[in-house]
């Protein structure tokens, strides 16, 4: 029925929008139900089953320690999905082994989990009845070995220890002096965190202090060791002495 200008009547027009309002609230709710549905079930293959499950373990860095010590350590279960991954543990249980120092542990999707270590570099030893103890720079004994190591200095103090601030001097010295003087020293001892000193293949004893102005120490020690002596102090540049 339509009115005389050919318009339906208002009360036509208003049936006919309240059934198109419907059916448009109805295929949106719809839409909502299968886009729940869609995520929900996207949610459950990649938390609860293997699709996305770890397949691969690699290791980089690795040299000195084993890479099958580091994957035993690691010990990432096999197919777990990879969101579920506890990379932290996995990290701590790694760098519990005596010769790492950091760990880095990441995805790679879809099914990779990277293991990425820092190995300890030694810097001297110490020698025990057990063997000799291998010392990194932050002045942890960290391994043992049984073999005397070529190329580091035996390091003489009463406790190595990362805490002990005599270990912690001496380290610090080791970093500091200069490669050519460093390939030189045999022996490192100190019994103060000032009074650190050196045995030089030659036999020849430098007192050499603390690691404070190590490059003008050097420079001072080239010089003194041209002259006859047993001892060369530079622990004072300014007022070095041979004797």
């Amino acid at each position: 029925m339509r009115s005389r200008r050919g318009r339906r009547p208002l009360t036509a027009r208003r049936r006919t929008g309240t059934g198109v309002s419907r059916r448009r609230a109805l295929r949106r709710r719809w839409v909502a139900l299968l886009t729940v549905l869609t995520v929900a079930g996207l949610a459950y293959v990649v938390l609860f089953t293997s699709l996305l499950g770890v397949r691969s373990v690699e290791v980089h860095g690795a040299n000195s320690v084993p890479g099958d010590q580091i994957l035993a350590a690691a010990a990432v279960p096999d197919l777990k999905p990879m969101l579920l991954l506890d990379t932290g543990e996995i990290a701590a249980r790694v760098t519990a082994i005596p010769g790492v120092a950091t760990v880095d542990v990441s995805r790679s999707w879809p099914s990779t989990v990277d293991i990425t270590v820092t190995e300890r570099t030694p810097i001297g030893f110490t020698a025990a009845a057990d063997g000799f103890h291998l010392v990194d720079s932050g002045g942890l004994d960290y391994k043992t070995v049984q073999n005397k190591p070529d190329g580091l200095p035996e390091v003489q103090v009463a406790a190595v220890a990362p805490d002990d601030p005599v270990t912690h001097s001496v380290v610090a010295v080791l970093a500091t002096v200069p490669q050519p003087l460093k390939g030189q020293i045999t022996v490192v001892r100190a019994k103060t965190p000032g009074g650190v000193e050196f045995t030089l293949a030659s036999g020849k004893t430098v007192r050499w202090g603390n690691a404070e102005k190590a490059e003008r120490k050097a420079q001072v020690l080239n010089v003194l060791l041209t002259r006859e002596g047993q001892v060369y102090d530079v622990a004072s540049p300014e007022l070095p002495t041979v004797s």
